[in-house]
Protein backbone atom coordinates (compact mmCIF):
# COMPACT_ATOMS: atom_id res chain seq x y z
CA UNK A 1 0.00 0.00 0.00
CA UNK A 2 1.21 3.55 -0.89
CA UNK A 3 0.39 6.58 1.20
CA UNK A 4 0.87 10.21 -0.12
CA UNK A 5 1.97 12.36 2.79
CA UNK A 6 2.54 16.15 2.38
CA UNK A 7 5.52 17.02 4.55
CA UNK A 8 5.60 20.72 3.49
CA UNK A 9 5.30 23.34 6.25
CA UNK A 10 2.59 25.20 4.23
CA UNK A 11 -0.16 23.65 2.19
CA UNK A 12 0.16 23.93 -1.59
CA UNK A 13 -1.78 26.75 -3.30
CA UNK A 14 -2.23 27.48 -7.01
CA UNK A 15 -0.93 31.10 -7.11
CA UNK A 16 -1.39 31.45 -10.83
CA UNK A 17 -5.11 30.77 -10.61
CA UNK A 18 -5.42 33.13 -7.62
CA UNK A 19 -3.76 36.09 -9.33
CA UNK A 20 -5.55 35.40 -12.57
CA UNK A 21 -8.92 35.49 -10.85
CA UNK A 22 -8.42 38.26 -8.35
CA UNK A 23 -5.98 40.31 -10.46
CA UNK A 24 -8.57 40.63 -13.21
CA UNK A 25 -11.16 41.85 -10.70
CA UNK A 26 -8.68 44.27 -9.16
CA UNK A 27 -7.71 45.68 -12.59
CA UNK A 28 -11.39 46.19 -13.44
CA UNK A 29 -11.95 47.98 -10.15
CA UNK A 30 -8.95 50.24 -10.80
CA UNK A 31 -10.16 51.06 -14.30
CA UNK A 32 -13.67 51.81 -13.01
CA UNK A 33 -12.23 53.99 -10.26
CA UNK A 34 -10.13 55.93 -12.75
CA UNK A 35 -13.15 56.39 -15.04
CA UNK A 36 -15.28 57.67 -12.17
CA UNK A 37 -12.46 59.95 -11.05
CA UNK A 38 -12.10 61.35 -14.58
CA UNK A 39 -15.84 61.99 -14.83
CA UNK A 40 -15.82 63.69 -11.42
CA UNK A 41 -12.90 65.95 -12.29
CA UNK A 42 -14.39 66.81 -15.68
CA UNK A 43 -17.73 67.62 -14.08
CA UNK A 44 -16.05 69.75 -11.44
CA UNK A 45 -14.14 71.73 -14.08
CA UNK A 46 -17.32 72.20 -16.15
CA UNK A 47 -19.28 73.27 -13.07
CA UNK A 48 -16.57 75.76 -12.16
CA UNK A 49 -16.70 77.17 -15.68
CA UNK A 50 -20.50 77.40 -15.50
CA UNK A 51 -20.30 79.16 -12.14
CA UNK A 52 -17.89 81.64 -13.69
CA UNK A 53 -20.27 82.34 -16.59
CA UNK A 54 -23.21 82.72 -14.20
CA UNK A 55 -21.19 85.18 -12.12
CA UNK A 56 -20.35 87.18 -15.26
CA UNK A 57 -24.01 87.27 -16.33
CA UNK A 58 -25.13 88.32 -12.87
CA UNK A 59 -22.53 91.07 -12.87
CA UNK A 60 -23.69 92.28 -16.30
CA UNK A 61 -27.34 92.25 -15.16
CA UNK A 62 -26.44 94.15 -12.01
CA UNK A 63 -24.51 96.71 -14.05
CA UNK A 64 -27.43 97.11 -16.46
CA UNK A 65 -29.88 97.53 -13.59
CA UNK A 66 -27.58 100.10 -12.02
CA UNK A 67 -27.32 102.04 -15.29
CA UNK A 68 -31.08 101.85 -15.75
CA UNK A 69 -31.66 103.09 -12.20
CA UNK A 70 -29.30 106.02 -12.80
CA UNK A 71 -31.07 106.89 -16.06
CA UNK A 72 -34.49 106.73 -14.41
CA UNK A 73 -33.29 108.86 -11.51
CA UNK A 74 -31.92 111.41 -13.98
CA UNK A 75 -35.15 111.50 -15.99
CA UNK A 76 -37.22 111.79 -12.81
CA UNK A 77 -35.50 115.00 -11.86
CA UNK A 78 -37.89 117.98 -12.15
CA UNK A 79 -35.86 119.68 -14.88
CA UNK A 80 -35.84 116.50 -16.99
CA UNK A 81 -39.42 115.32 -16.58
CA UNK A 82 -40.59 117.09 -19.73
CA UNK A 83 -37.96 115.25 -21.77
CA UNK A 84 -39.02 111.96 -20.19
CA UNK A 85 -42.69 112.62 -20.92
CA UNK A 86 -41.94 113.54 -24.52
CA UNK A 87 -39.88 110.39 -24.99
CA UNK A 88 -42.59 108.21 -23.47
CA UNK A 89 -45.24 109.86 -25.61
CA UNK A 90 -43.29 109.37 -28.82
CA UNK A 91 -42.51 105.78 -27.90
CA UNK A 92 -46.19 105.14 -27.27
CA UNK A 93 -47.05 106.64 -30.64
CA UNK A 94 -44.48 104.47 -32.35
CA UNK A 95 -45.71 101.38 -30.51
CA UNK A 96 -49.30 102.13 -31.54
CA UNK A 97 -48.07 102.80 -35.07
CA UNK A 98 -49.83 106.16 -34.85
CA UNK A 99 -46.58 107.98 -35.54
CA UNK A 100 -44.52 107.02 -38.54
CA UNK A 101 -41.67 109.03 -40.01
CA UNK A 102 -42.57 107.62 -43.40
CA UNK A 103 -46.17 108.74 -43.00
CA UNK A 104 -45.18 112.23 -41.81
CA UNK A 105 -42.86 112.73 -44.77
CA UNK A 106 -45.52 111.43 -47.15
CA UNK A 107 -48.05 113.88 -45.73
CA UNK A 108 -45.54 116.73 -46.08
CA UNK A 109 -44.77 115.73 -49.65
CA UNK A 110 -48.47 116.00 -50.53
CA UNK A 111 -48.59 119.65 -49.50
CA UNK A 112 -45.04 120.65 -50.47
CA UNK A 113 -44.97 123.25 -53.28
CA UNK A 114 -42.45 122.92 -56.07
CA UNK A 115 -38.93 124.23 -55.43
CA UNK A 116 -39.48 124.05 -51.67
CA UNK A 117 -37.82 121.30 -49.64
CA UNK A 118 -37.54 120.17 -46.03
CA UNK A 119 -34.23 120.93 -44.31
CA UNK A 120 -34.95 119.49 -40.85
CA UNK A 121 -37.83 118.33 -38.69
CA UNK A 122 -38.06 117.83 -34.93
CA UNK A 123 -41.09 116.31 -33.14
CA UNK A 124 -41.84 117.13 -29.51
CA UNK A 125 -44.71 117.02 -27.06
CA UNK A 126 -46.41 120.32 -26.31
CA UNK A 127 -48.20 121.38 -23.13
CA UNK A 128 -51.47 119.83 -24.35
CA UNK A 129 -49.86 116.44 -25.07
CA UNK A 130 -50.06 117.08 -28.81
CA UNK A 131 -47.34 116.14 -31.25
CA UNK A 132 -45.72 119.42 -32.30
CA UNK A 133 -43.43 119.56 -35.32
CA UNK A 134 -40.68 122.13 -35.65
CA UNK A 135 -39.55 122.26 -39.26
CA UNK A 136 -37.04 124.20 -41.28
CA UNK A 137 -37.84 124.55 -44.98
CA UNK A 138 -35.97 126.32 -47.73
CA UNK A 139 -36.70 127.41 -51.26
CA UNK A 140 -36.08 130.00 -53.94
CA UNK A 141 -39.24 131.95 -53.19
CA UNK A 142 -40.70 133.33 -49.99
CA UNK A 143 -44.19 133.11 -51.42
CA UNK A 144 -43.81 129.37 -52.09
CA UNK A 145 -42.62 128.76 -48.53
CA UNK A 146 -45.59 130.69 -47.17
CA UNK A 147 -47.82 128.66 -49.49
CA UNK A 148 -46.54 125.52 -47.77
CA UNK A 149 -47.73 126.82 -44.38
CA UNK A 150 -51.17 127.58 -45.86
CA UNK A 151 -51.45 124.12 -47.45
CA UNK A 152 -50.45 122.47 -44.19
CA UNK A 153 -53.17 124.34 -42.33
CA UNK A 154 -55.74 123.26 -44.93
CA UNK A 155 -54.67 119.63 -44.56
CA UNK A 156 -56.23 117.28 -42.02
CA UNK A 157 -52.79 116.06 -40.99
CA UNK A 158 -51.56 119.43 -39.71
CA UNK A 159 -53.12 122.13 -37.58
CA UNK A 160 -52.11 125.36 -35.77
CA UNK A 161 -49.52 125.94 -38.49
CA UNK A 162 -47.57 129.17 -38.24
CA UNK A 163 -44.28 130.62 -39.37
CA UNK A 164 -41.90 131.15 -36.47
CA UNK A 165 -38.95 132.89 -38.12
CA UNK A 166 -37.66 133.51 -41.62
CA UNK A 167 -34.47 134.81 -43.11
CA UNK A 168 -32.81 135.31 -46.45
CA UNK A 169 -29.80 133.20 -47.30
CA UNK A 170 -27.60 132.51 -50.29
CA UNK A 171 -26.58 128.94 -51.05
CA UNK A 172 -25.12 127.01 -53.95
CA UNK A 173 -28.34 124.98 -54.18
CA UNK A 174 -30.28 128.05 -55.26
CA UNK A 175 -32.22 128.53 -52.00
CA UNK A 176 -32.76 132.15 -51.10
CA UNK A 177 -35.29 131.86 -48.26
CA UNK A 178 -35.41 129.69 -45.15
CA UNK A 179 -38.41 129.51 -42.83
CA UNK A 180 -39.02 127.90 -39.48
CA UNK A 181 -42.54 126.48 -39.45
CA UNK A 182 -44.29 125.05 -36.39
CA UNK A 183 -47.38 122.86 -36.58
CA UNK A 184 -49.33 120.20 -34.72
CA UNK A 185 -49.34 116.82 -36.45
CA UNK A 186 -52.54 114.77 -36.36
CA UNK A 187 -51.74 111.09 -36.97
CA UNK A 188 -54.00 109.26 -39.38
CA UNK A 189 -55.96 106.64 -37.44
CA UNK A 190 -56.68 104.80 -40.69
CA UNK A 191 -53.53 105.02 -42.87
CA UNK A 192 -55.14 102.86 -45.54
CA UNK A 193 -57.42 105.69 -46.58
CA UNK A 194 -56.34 109.12 -47.80
CA UNK A 195 -58.48 112.05 -46.61
CA UNK A 196 -60.39 113.59 -49.51
CA UNK A 197 -59.73 117.14 -48.40
CA UNK A 198 -55.93 116.81 -48.35
CA UNK A 199 -54.20 119.07 -50.85
CA UNK A 200 -51.96 117.03 -53.07
CA UNK A 201 -48.61 118.17 -54.36
CA UNK A 202 -48.92 120.54 -57.24
CA UNK A 203 -52.52 121.55 -56.55
CA UNK A 204 -53.50 125.13 -57.08
CA UNK A 205 -53.97 127.45 -54.09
Amino acid sequence: MRLDINLASQPYEDSREFWLRWGTGLAGAVILTLALLTITITGWVAARHDHGKIAELRSAIAQRDHTRAQAEAYLNQPENRSTRDQSQFLNELIERKSFSWTRVLEDLEKVMPTRVHLVSIHPELDEDNQLALKMVVAGDSRERAIELARRMEDSRRFTQTHIDTEHVETSTSGDTFQLNINAIYVPDTNPGQTPKTEISKGSKP
